[in-house]
């Protein structure tokens, strides 16, 4: 059932929610990860958002974030989510999605120019609910493009829930992970070292690790 508090957030009330593509996850997580969106994106300039789903989150962070372009992408079979939540709820500085399949794309070009009008790269990636979904290849070539797409200084942001040392940290994550497994061996969540480990390989470091609901995490890395 969509959650009526959806129309709480400056969101124009005459849209029929009931029509539009839903995911609770991203209701319930979106003002937690606005608010250290907010805390470590002052001075950044173009987000890449990467598998945006249902577009929920890109239709409250970009007018929340006004001073940044937020830039949408997923998989074409997702682009019509994307678009339905685009048209009900527009902002100055949100654009629709970009075709980018992990499995095949490089990050797309970003639409963000220099006074010579050439692109700018991507200052700031963020993905979320993404790495226990894909497959363990797909989460280091998605680490491998951010590595090399973003600049000196820039960031990587990623939120969804890890393990720690091996360990689920509740008893829902291991039944979370058990489901995903279940439905495809390949997915399931990840171990926290493993992927800080990775990113270090790609020139990423760990800057801070913020504690979300329901056992989700966001980590923060930027660019060395």
């Amino acid at each position: 059932m969509h959650d009526a508090n959806l129309n709480s957030d400056n969101l124009n009330n005459k849209v029929d929610i009931s029509a539009l593509p839903f995911s609770q996850a991203c209701e319930n997580n979106k003002k937690p990860i606005l608010e250290v969106l907010e805390s470590k994106l002052q001075g950044f300039n173009h987000v890449l958002e990467i598998g945006s789903g249902t577009g929920q989150h890109s239709v409250y962070f970009a007018p929340n974030l006004p001073y940044l372009k937020w830039q949408t992408s997923d998989v074409i079979s997702n682009h019509r989510h994307i678009h339905a939540w685009h048209s009900a709820y527009p902002a100055p500085k949100l654009s629709l999605p970009l075709a980018f399949d992990l499995a095949q794309d490089s990050v797309p070009v970003s639409s963000h120019l220099d006074n010579n009008d050439i692109a700018k790269p991507y200052d700031v990636i963020f993905t979320a609910n993404t790495l226990h979904i894909i497959s363990w290849a797909l989460v280091k070539r998605l680490f491998a493009l951010a590595g090399d797409a973003l600049p000196v200084d820039g960031k990587l942001i990623v939120y969804g829930p890890f393990n720690e040392h091996g360990n689920y940290t509740s008893e829902g994550n291991q039944r979370f992970d058990a489901m995903l497994r279940a439905g495809n061996p390949d997915s399931g969540i990840r171990d926290k070292e493993d992927v800080v480990s990775l990113a270090n390989a790609h020139h990423l470091q760990l800057s801070k690790t913020y504690a979300m609901p329901a056992n989700n995490q966001l980590l923060v890395f930027h660019k060395r």
